[in-house]
């Protein structure tokens, strides 16, 4: 439900009723005049809980790689055929381009907004360069660091922070970009199916935002996401920050016989972390290097759900 003055007047008539506690209104909407206006309304009432898309511990295994391609919503998810979901996402991105950002304020013409949008689909996982984006767009960086922010607000875009630690070193201080959707990375870069995808430049940027947008969907509450790199080539892809202090290492590779890269090496030797992961597109968890094991998503997906359930008190040690 969108209509936040329904909900006003709803609740006003269950009070009048007597009715004063376990009320429940689901608004499924992120439009920003509806949250600002139920936040003004509804001010010490209202609860906001992000509904995340479908993930691969709910579509199984073997639709892992339509849900990597089409993305989680379900009309695209479900579509007859490749086809009929990119004209949905295609559909949908018009939607935002036309409507909801234009309603958080912004003048950019439609167009401008879809070349910005490619423009992140193209350097999906890089780090930011402002003053790049902007001169490449022809705009100031005050406005594409706004226009950032309200992809952020609308759950487009996810910020990854850089992990700063003090380890001696040089250490990139920008955060990486992420579409958060693949399904709308693939719809914006124009790739209409998984062998167009496989042999298209952005696979590997693609499958990585995959990974790390489903890994902190089911991290337990109160866990941080990070990345973390040196100037010197130091890397690790997601850095999962518990409330205890541990850290849990991930690398992504899209090879089904992934090997950790040097990079990813020097980054556990700096940091030390309590578990380390390769996750990559296979169906076994094996290790590959003496505490590093190679881990489908799926399996480490459910680790973390599990952490979650149990309160996030609790965590494996180091794999063998």
């Amino acid at each position: 439900m969108t209509d936040h003055n329904f909900g006003n007047r709803y609740q006003d008539r269950a009070r009048r009723k007597g009715r004063k506690s376990g009320l429940y209104l689901l608004l499924g909407s992120v439009s920003p005049e509806v949250s600002r206006q139920a936040g003004e309304s509804l001010a010490g009432r209202a609860t906001y809980l992000e509904l995340a898309p479908l993930d691969p511990l709910e579509v199984g295994p073997e639709e892992l790689e339509r849900l990597w391609l089409r993305g989680g919503f379900p009309e695209s998810f479900l579509a007859p055929s490749d086809a009929q979901s990119l004209r949905w996402r295609q559909d949908f991105l018009r939607t935002y381009l036309e409507r909801e950002i234009p309603a958080l304020g912004g003048r950019l013409p439609a167009e401008t907004l879809r070349r910005f949008l490619t423009m992140l689909a193209h350097l999906q996982g890089e780090t930011l360069h402002l003053s790049r984006l902007a001169g490449n767009l022809g705009l100031d960086g005050r406005t594409v660091g706004r226009y950032l922010d309200h992809l952020v607000d609308l759950y487009l875009l996810r910020r990854l922070p850089p992990y700063e630690a003090n380890v001696g070193k040089r250490l990139v201080k920008s955060p990486k970009l992420y579409l958060r959707d693949s399904g709308l990375v693939h719809a914006l870069l124009g790739i209409p199916h998984r062998e167009s995808l496989l042999g298209h430049p952005v696979v590997g940027a693609s499958w990585e935002g995959f990974v790390v947008e489903n890994l902190l969907r089911v991290a337990p509450e109160g866990v941080l996401g990070f990345f973390y790199r040196t100037h010197a080539g130091a890397e690790i892809d997601l850095l999962l920050l518990f409330p205890s202090g541990a850290l849990w290492a991930i690398e992504v590779k899209r090879s089904l016989e992934p090997k950790p890269s040097r990079g990813f090496h020097e980054a556990l030797a700096d940091l030390k972390p309590q578990a380390a992961f390769v996750v990559y597109p296979g169906e076994e968890a094996y290790p590959v290097a003496p505490g590093i094991r190679a881990t489908p998503l799926p399996e480490l997906m459910r680790n973390l759900w599990h952490l979650a359930t149990q309160g996030g008190t609790s965590f494996p040690g180091k794999a063998e």
